[in-house]
This record gives C-alpha cells, sequence and structure tokens, in this order.
C-alpha cells in the first residue's frame, strides 16, 4: 500500500497543474517588478540629466509596487476565498435541507461525464457515504485543493516576485553609464524578461518559446510608451 502511495504521489509531481496558484502569482509579480521598475526608470532616465532623480524615482517605484502587489493579491485571492467559503455554506445547507435531492444532483454529475446512470448513482451513493460535502464541493462546486485559493501564499508569491524582479533594473541605475541610460534599462529589462519567460514556461511545463515571445513583445511595447512619454516630458521642460 505504501509503494502505491509513493508511485501516486511520484506520477502526481510529473504534472504542473499543482504549480498554477503561486505560479501565475511569481510570474505577474515579477513581470510587473521588472516592466513597472523599468519603465519608472526610463521615463525618468528620458527626461533628466542626473542619476539622483532616476535612482529615486525607481526606488520608490520598487517599494510601492511591491507593496501594492502584495496587497492586491491578497485582497484579490481573499474575496475569492469568502465567495469559496460562501457556496460551501450554501451546500452544507441544502445538504441538511434536501440530501435526497442533492444525491441526484451528483449523480447527474457523474452521469454528464459519461458513467452509465446506474453507475453513476452508485458512485454518488458511496461518495456520499464517505464525504458528503467534500465529494459536493468538489464535483458540483469546482473547488479542490489545487484551485482553492490562498491569499497569504499569493500575496508573498506576488510581493516577493515583484522586488526581486525590481531589483534587477533598479542595480541598471546604480551601476550603468548614466549616458544612454535609458537603452541600457531597456536592454537589460528585454534580458530580464526573456529569462522569466523562459523560467517560468520550464516551471510550469509550457512551450519556452512561445513564452518567450510573449512576455518580451509586451514588455517591450510597455517601455517604448513610457520613453516616449519621458522624452516629450523632457522636452517640454
Amino acid at each position: 500500500m505504501t509503494e502505491q502511495s509513493d508511485s501516486l504521489d511520484d506520477y502526481l509531481d510529473n504534472h504542473y497543474i499543482h504549480r498554477s496558484n503561486w505560479l501565475r502569482a511569481a510570474v505577474l509579480g515579477a513581470n510587473d517588478g521588472i516592466l513597472s521598475t523599468a519603465s519608472i526608470a526610463i521615463g525618468v532616465a528620458a527626461a533628466s540629466d542626473f542619476r539622483e532623480p532616476v535612482i529615486l524615482a525607481t526606488l520608490a517605484g520598487l517599494v510601492a509596487g511591491a507593496l501594492s502587489m502584495a496587497a492586491g493579491e491578497y485582497v484579490s485571492v481573499s474575496s475569492q476565498t469568502d465567495i469559496e467559503q460562501a457556496d460551501i455554506e450554501r451546500e452544507k445547507q441544502e445538504l441538511n435541507d434536501m440530501p435526497e435531492i442533492e444525491l441526484l444532483r451528483l449523480a447527474e454529475i457523474y452521469e454528464n461525464r459519461g458513467l452509465k446512470k446506474e453507475t453513476a448513482l452508485t458512485v454518488a451513493k458511496e461518495l456520499t457515504e464517505h464525504d458528503v460535502l467534500g465529494a459536493h464541493v468538489r464535483d458540483e462546486l469546482g473547488i479542490n485543493e489545487i484551485s482553492q485559493a490562498k491569499p497569504i501564499q499569493a500575496a508573498f508569491a506576488s510581493g516577493a516576485a515583484f522586488t526581486a524582479g525590481g531589483i534587477m533594473p533598479f542595480a541598471v541605475t546604480l551601476f550603468f553609464p548614466l549616458e544612454h541610460m535609458e537603452y541600457f534599462l531597456y536592454g537589460s529589462a528585454t534580458v530580464f524578461l526573456m529569462l522569466l519567460g523562459a523560467l517560468a514556461a520550464k516551471t510550469g511545463g509550457s512551450n519556452i518559446l512561445k513564452a518567450i515571445i510573449r512576455i518580451t513583445f509586451w514588455g517591450t511595447v510597455a517601455m517604448g510608451l513610457t520613453a516616449l512619454a519621458g522624452y516629450l516630458f523632457g522636452a517640454s521642460v
């Protein structure tokens, strides 16, 4: 039995869907960290002849962005958790008020998935005897351990990833020559985005080239528009 359990765990480890929640938050955070911080730095560098304003604006954007991402992710995922919990409480009430109807509803779900009517009813009865609420939460509401919202995990992953992504362009503002700073920022941010796309695709088991192209294209658009705004602002002062 232990060997079978270990084999099942190894099999599940070969899939990537259990990483979807934290990977989504981490990729979003790192991507936003690179883009937001680099875009701020590019815009200010294009409008200023001094390093200090670039560093200050980039640092402020890095700190504010990390806190905003963490707080926003926590609030967003907490809202999802509240909805899930409300549905679970409603399901508990329905199971208490009309257990027979809920049993038939569960059997109908299994029948729609391809089981024969008798088999579906048998499965529904056995799962109801084992864990009635768990069966309905999983198969009627579609909530499981993989998809269930985790606010703290999402907030930490998002905030930490934003910081990790934002530190890279911030380091460029500290150590690279001030002349043509915006080009150094653009080039380095593009490289960072390509690395992020490859890492995210590798971790999630998806197509690496497709991820790199997607993240680099939109990153280039965002930074290009920000640089344009910086040049226009710099030309008007």
